[in-house]
């Protein structure tokens, strides 16, 4: 398949928002930036809001959680919102708070596995270290954003001479045991923590006392690409789910004058639950909804009549065919890669999709000209979730759940298609004009 040249603009840019990516915190800050850019005002949650007529605003929360929205033409209790929603954590590896030590001339650092990576796929990778961390200056604790964006971690793998069952039994690590990573050689005095320590503080250029705390992610540092005979993939690490965050954020970004008020959410922590002060599971979406309700002056039943008049959609990633392994997919729900956004359904409600929401996603897809496609999971294997179920139990307001097909999901490496991301970029710009 051929791309056209608009689609393959709009991929790239998408690469260059996940290699600018490499932590929740980062994905945030490439966001607000992005926002910034194109016109939108940071709200504060400990101030008071003052909201214009069609003002465009963000506000963030534990800085890897962003709520930003555009005000409505029309009465909010008559029109309703339109809300994305979306997530910026990915499954990988975090550091430990204490996680340097060193045995038989090596430091390595310890990490706790983050929600639900295919652990095998991060060995003999160039790994990094980024997240945030929290310094203590003359005007307080600060917090700032961490980088080292150069080859720093490695996690090799045992030689087959060692392994013989590996190519038929796959590759087993144990968690606690076989994870660590290797990060420096250690020479004769040498103390890792030390060295961990000096490392961060250089790198703030701060003084090793003033490192209080930190939150580091494990990443792979090899840039995304194009490629494919015609370069129709995408290959990047963190497409689950910031394919789906720059998607949300760029869709409202070209919503201009809207009727409804609408809403990109996007919430870390859904790869391990969601149950956080920031996560979809916590108050955030709530709270900012009933700020933006009560500076319209809305009353609980006007409040009510606009949720009723809402629509939410869950953004996160789908699963698309794999040829390899045809026994891991429902037969009649083989979906396309560059075959357009995905709806999903499950008959427990892992997703929220039911026919009426279907319907309505289907028909954005038509007035944007983009095909779409339905996913079913295998009925014998374990379904995933998204924060769809609870936003939607949260607010009360029909849902659906889509996403762009992809294949490798939460490996290190995941692929998707040129094409998909323009598509699910065009249905969102026709749900935020509904």
């Amino acid at each position: 398949m051929s791309q056209s040249k608009p689609d393959r603009s709009t991929a790239l840019e998408l690469i260059t928002f996940i290699d600018a990516s490499p932590s929740p915190w980062h994905a945030v800050a490439s966001a607000e930036a992005l926002l910034q850019k194109n016109g939108f005002t940071r709200l504060k949650e400990d101030a008071r809001w003052q909201l214009a007529a069609g003002g465009r605003y963000y506000v963030v929360r534990g800085g890897a959680s962003m709520i930003a929205f555009v005000q409505g033409s029309q009465p909010l209790a008559e029109a309703g919102f339109r809300i994305v929603g979306a997530h910026t954590d990915s499954p990988g590896f975090r550091v430990k708070p204490r996680a340097a030590s060193g045995s038989d001339g090596l430091a390595r650092l310890a990490v706790e596995v983050y929600g639900g990576p295919i652990l095998a796929t991060f060995t003999d990778r160039d790994l990094s270290l980024a997240g945030r961390v929290v310094l203590r200056t003359g005007a307080g604790q600060q917090t700032r954003l961490l980088n080292f964006e150069r080859p720093l971690l490695r996690l090799p793998n045992l030689a087959i001479h060692m392994n013989r069952d590996v190519n038929e039994q796959g590759l087993k690590l144990n968690k606690q045991t076989e994870l660590p990573m290797i990060f420096a050689q250690l020479g004769e005095g040498d103390d890792a923590e030390a060295m961990l320590r000096k490392l961060l503080a250089d790198a703030m250029q701060a003084n090793v006392a003033d490192l209080l705390s930190w939150e580091l992610a494990v990443y792979d540092v090899q840039k995304g690409s194009l490629w494919g005979a015609n370069e129709e993939f995408i290959a990047s690490r963190q497409l689950d789910n910031l394919a789906s965050c720059y998607a949300a954020l760029t869709a409202l970004i070209a919503t201009q004058q809207p009727t409804a008020t609408c809403v990109t959410a996007l919430f870390d922590h859904e790869e391990v639950g969601s149950e956080s002060a920031a996560g979809a599971g916590g108050s955030f979406i709530t709270d900012v909804l009933a700020r933006i309700s009560a500076h319209a002056k809305l009353d609980e039943q006007d409040r009510q009549r606009a949720l009723a008049r809402s629509f939410f959609i869950s953004a996160d990633m789908a699963h698309a065919y794999n040829s390899n392994f045809q026994n891991a997919y429902e037969p009649g729900h083989k979906v396309s890669v560059n075959g357009g956004p995905v709806i999903k359904t499950n008959a427990n409600q892992r997703y929220t999709t039911n026919a009426e929401t279907a319907a309505r996603f289907i028909g954005f897809c038509e007035q944007a000209g983009v095909p779409c496609q339905q996913y079913a999971h295998r009925s014998d294997l374990g379904c995933g979730s998204t924060i769809g179920p609870i936003v939607a139990s949260q607010l009360g307001v029909a849902s659906v759940d889509v996403g762009s097909p992809m294949w490798a999901m939460h490996s290190a490496r995941e692929s998707a298609g040129v094409h998909d991301h323009a598509y699910m970029i065009a249905a969102l710009v026709a749900a935020f004009g509904s």
